[in-house]
């Protein structure tokens, strides 16, 4: 939920800037206030699918790295607890 709506927050934010003429000074302030957050977000899903968070680096590998990365994000949760706490769908649930 969180990528959904940080992606239509970004096209909004560029249809705005297009009709004011900023070029895209909406969106670079926008994209600098969720930079933490973001890394934050993918962290978490790092640890719910039971990566470290040092596999965020991962992407610094040309091509390959961002497939990797790609593939760990879309990955489904451990089940149960593993190492870095329980799982955040069996909570919901």
């Amino acid at each position: 939920m969180f990528t959904l709506i940080n992606i239509i927050a970004s096209i909004v934010l560029g249809i705005v800037d297009g009709f004011v003429g900023n070029s895209g000074v909406l969106q670079g302030i926008y994209v600098l206030a969720l930079f933490l957050p973001s890394v934050g977000v993918v962290i978490r899903r790092l640890h719910d699918t039971g990566h470290s968070a040092w596999w965020i680096l991962i992407p610094l590998v040309p091509l390959i790295g961002f497939i990797i990365m790609i593939i760990f994000l879309v990955k489904d949760s451990e089940p149960g607890e593993n190492r870095y706490g329980p799982n955040s769908k069996a909570e919901m649930a």
